[in-house]
This record gives structure tokens, sequence and C-alpha cells, in this order.
């Protein structure tokens, strides 16, 4: 009993206390304490509020539909078909999920800022026009980059449900006369529907709580999205009111489309789930794989290839304009930060600490969590994981908020401390841990720990000598997968960083604001090189796909 006050305390001090105090924040005057709707009144009596609130609704759904016709062939050609370089298709789209949508970002305004991309440099030597066609700062700019890094989303449940479906139903309409192409509009998508629908919803959830492109392609552009319009309310002075008020109708969209999303993935649309299993033969495509292996590859360069190769050629360069050769080559970006700029050195140590610091809190209060659910020690234990999960829901910008509203002010004061940004992460990447314990605990039979104790072993030493053993390779895996996306943070990180705890995320943004772009490829380099080693270290623990699995 405890062990249950104490975790489900922190839980509350994690999750509740935040989600509270922000309700709280958006109901009180800021003047005289007193209950009321002022605050909403301004929020949403703005015009450029109300604005920035219709742009994230117009690019939440622009991205979630050109992710779905990224990803859907793509899921479906690897899936079902004969197409070739199958497994290298796969590590593209791996590829382009572990590099952080901000990083994107910077590579495609090196790609088709206007005139000065190099795109539109290429275009403008081509045919000679004073003007180049391409301009990331615009909506739709910004809708490609962030569709790029989402689509991964649209492919991994699409792929995951295809792999459920047999072959038969498939036979029987090849049978009946229908074509290749009829039969996966007419069959085999529509048995997939569900996930496919869910995979989009995750996109358009994902847009609209990114802070990160947006803030680098939209404030150039002149125009807001909810993340950038909340950051300007924590400008002095700071409306900390007013931002929550702002936010609670984001969090009350969030929470709709994940209810939707969670209700069409629990529906058994696919044949699989509910009756028996068929064979499952690959679709031969003849020529057209060779065709579907095209799209599959420009998909991948437009996601991964060309923003990877124009990052490196501006972090190995003296002026990432003069383009490549020997005399502009040079190691003095990572050098300066490396070795000279402290600020960076800095920001480094701490995005390791605090990723690592975050790992390792997040797995031990959701496998203690998990525990106690999956063994029912307790009549309210399901209680705690429901708590758990409750972050999946928290867009990252609304969290920090809550952070803010929650911690901020004395007596504790975190503000700009260590300690409330790795609290922060720990409940904004709660759910991926949770998940994954309870995954694990609930494939350990019982019966292994009842033998303990009745050879006289207490519950402790049954943990510690059957559960850990067993759960070993899954908790080394699941803490990769909480290290990986708490290292490139930036939603809320931006919100409750202070001048000694920069990490490297918020550096890259602050680079970005400078015009650096040979440092601060450099830097989102070594960010990249980070996230690719850990996730090669998870690939050999877990397995393929592992990064998207967990999402």
């Amino acid at each position: 009993m405890l062990l249950w006050l104490a975790v489900g305390a922190v839980l509350v001090f994690l999750v509740a206390y935040p989600l509270l105090q922000l309700v709280s924040a958006s109901l009180q005057d800021p003047q005289t304490g007193r209950l009321s709707f002022a605050n909403y009144r301004l929020a949403y009596g703005s015009m450029r509020n109300l604005r920035a609130l219709l742009n994230s609704l117009e690019l939440g759904v622009g991205v979630a539909l050109l992710s779905a016709v990224l990803g859907v062939p793509l899921a479906w050609a690897n899936s079902r078909t004969d197409m070739p370089a199958r497994s290298f298709v796969r590590l593209m789209v791996l590829g382009a999920f572990v590099t952080p949508p901000y990083l994107s970002a910077i590579s495609w305004i090196l790609l088709a800022g206007p005139n000065s991309g190099w795109l539109n440099r290429t275009w403008m030597t081509v045919t000679g026009t004073p003007h180049g066609v391409f301009n990331i700062y615009s909506m739709t700019g910004l809708i490609v980059v962030v569709a790029a890094a989402s689509y991964p989303y649209v492919f991994v449940f699409t792929s995951s449900a295809l792999d459920l479906v047999s072959s038969e139903m498939e036979d029987a309409a090849n049978i009946l006369g229908a074509g290749i192409w009829r039969t996966a509009f007419r069959v085999t998508l529509p048995l997939v529907l569900p996930a496919i629908l869910g995979g989009i919803i995750v996109s358009f959830l994902e847009a609209i709580a990114l802070f990160g492109a947006p803030a680098m392609i939209a404030l150039p552009a002149r125009f807001h999205v909810v993340s950038t319009q909340l950051w300007q309310f924590f400008e002095y002075p700071v409306r900390v009111e007013e931002a929550a008020a702002y936010c609670i109708p984001l969090l009350l969209v969030t929470m709709l489309m994940c209810w939707l999303q969670r209700r069409l993935v629990r529906r058994k649309g696919f044949m699989a789930v509910t009756g028996k299993g068929g064979e499952r033969r690959p679709i031969r495509l003849g020529r057209w794989r060779w065709v579907l292996l095209a799209y599959a590859v420009f998909v991948g360069g437009v996601s991964l290839i060309l923003p990877a190769v124009t990052l490196l050629q501006a972090a190995f360069t003296r002026a990432w304009g003069r383009g490549l050769s020997l005399d502009n080559l040079t190691l003095a970006n990572f050098r300066y930060l490396l070795y000279e700029q402290t600020q960076a050195q800095h920001a480094i140590v701490n995005t390791l600490l605090y990723a690592g610091a975050t790992a390792f809190a997040a797995m031990a209060l959701a496998l203690m969590t998990a525990y106690m659910e999956s063994r029912k020690l307790f009549h309210w234990s399901s209680a705690l994981g429901y708590l758990c999960m409750t972050p999946f829901v928290i867009p990252g910008v609304v969290l920090a908020i809550g952070f803010y509203a929650a911690y901020a002010a004395p007596p504790l004061a975190l503000y700009g401390t260590a300690t409330i940004l790795i609290l922060a992460f720990t409940t904004r990447f709660l759910p991926i841990a949770y998940t994954s314990s309870a995954a694990g605990m609930h494939s350990i039979n019982p019966e292994m720990e009842e033998a303990v104790r009745i050879l006289g072993g207490s519950r402790l030493t049954a943990v510690r000598k059957v559960v850990a053993p067993l759960l070993k390779r899954s908790l080394a895996g699941a803490w990769i997968l909480v290290f990986i996306p708490a290292a490139r943070e930036l939603s809320v990180a931006i919100f409750l960083v202070g001048p000694d705890t920069r990490v490297m995320s918020v550096m890259l943004f602050d680079l970005s604001e400078e015009g650096n772009f040979e440092v601060l490829s450099a830097l989102g380099v070594i960010l990249l090189a980070v996230s690719i080693g850990i996730a090669a270290l998870g690939w050999r623990i877990i397995g393929r796909d592992f990064m998207l699995r967990s999402h």
C-alpha cells in the first residue's frame, strides 16, 4: 500500500497537478485572482490568435492528407508486393522518423529558400530566370516539411495491418476478374481502412503540436500557428493565464482525436483478426514494381536523402552557399562546437544528462506501475495505469505551460532548472515507458513468481531474481525508446529552459534565428549522430522499426 501511495503521489505530481493548474490558471483573473473567463476573451478575442488557430488546423489537415499520399502506397508496396529493395525502403522510413522535424526544416531552408536555396539556384542557372520556383517560407512549404517527418506513422499503421491480411480475399477478387489495382483499391485497402485513418489522425496530432519546424518556417513567412503563438505569450511580460486559456482548446481537440483514433484502430477491420490466418503471398507487379520503387526512392529522397546530404554539406563547409570544393571544406565548425564554444559543450552535456535521467526516471516509474497493474496488487492499480497514459493526449507545448503554471512560482520556483526539464520530459514520454513495461510484464507468467514465494522468497526476491532478468532486454529497449525523443525534444524545452540548462534542440533554434547555418548544421549532425547511434543499438536489441512500433 505504501508503494501504491508513493507511485500515485508521484503521478499526481507529474500528470494531474500540472493539468489542474493549467485549467485553474485559464480561469483566474491575473489582477484579482478570482474566477473569470477574461483570459478566454483575451485569447480568442484577437483576430491574430484566431488566425493562428485556423492556420494550425490547415497545417494539420494538409499534413494528414499528404502523409496518407506518401505513406499508404509505400506500406502497400512494402507489405503486399514484390517491389525490390523493400528492406532499404523500410530503412529510409525509419531514417525519416529518427530525423527531428526541425532538422529537416533547416535542411529545406538551405534547399528551397527563396533565390538562395540550392534547388532555386539550380533552376535559375538552368533556365536563366532571375527568380526561383520554390519558396519554403509558406504554408505549402511547411506542410511538405512536416509531412516528410510524419508519414512514417501512416506507413507503420498501414503496413502492420496489411501484414495481418491473408491473400485469400485478394485471390477471390482475382478469380472473379479483378486486376491488381482494382483489388488493391476495392479489397485490400478497405480492409485496413481503420488503421489508415488511425495513422492519418496521429499525423494530424503531430502536426498541430509541433513547435520547431513551424517556428523556423512560419515566423519568417509572417504567419503563426498555435504553438508559435503560445511562444509569443512567454515574451516579456509573461502572460501565462492567457496562454493557458489559449491552449485549452488544443488540448480538447487532441483528446477528441486520440479517442477517435483508438476507436478506429480497435475496430477489427481486417480478416485475420477475427477469422483464421491464411497464406500471405506477395503480389507480382511485373514492370510496375520498378515504378513503385522509383516512387519509394522519391519519397525517401524528399524526406531523408536530400535533407541529410544538404545538412552534411553545410556542416563541413566554410560557407554553405559556395558549394562543395576543396578550399571550402573544413572541420572548423565541429572544432568550434566541441572545443571552443562553451555554450555548445554545455548544451551537448545537458542533452545527454537530461535524456538519460529522463529515461531512468520514466522506466522506474512505469515499471512499478506496470507491475502493480499486471499483478492486480491493489483494487485501484488500473487507475495508476490510466494516469501513466494520460500524457499521450497532451501536446508538448500544453504540457510545458502546465508545468510552468504549476512549478515556476514559489515555493518550488523550478523554472529554468534542470529539475523541471527532467520532470517535464519524464511526464512527456511516460506513456512510451509504460506501454513497453506493461507489454513485458504481461508476457511473464505470474506462476514463476508464485513458485519463488512458495519456496520462501519474498516478492522483492521474486522481482529481483525472476522478473528483472526476464525483462532485461525489453527494459533496455524501452530505455532507448525514451532516450531518443527526450534528446531531441524542443516543444517542452523551449518554454522551460534557462540560461544554464540549454539543450541541443534549443541551441539549434537559437542558431537558426542568428542565421549561422554552418555551425547550426554541424550541431544538427552531432545530434543526428547521437540519435542514429542509439537507434542502431535499439535495432540490435529489439529489431527493426522499434522506434515506429513504439508509437
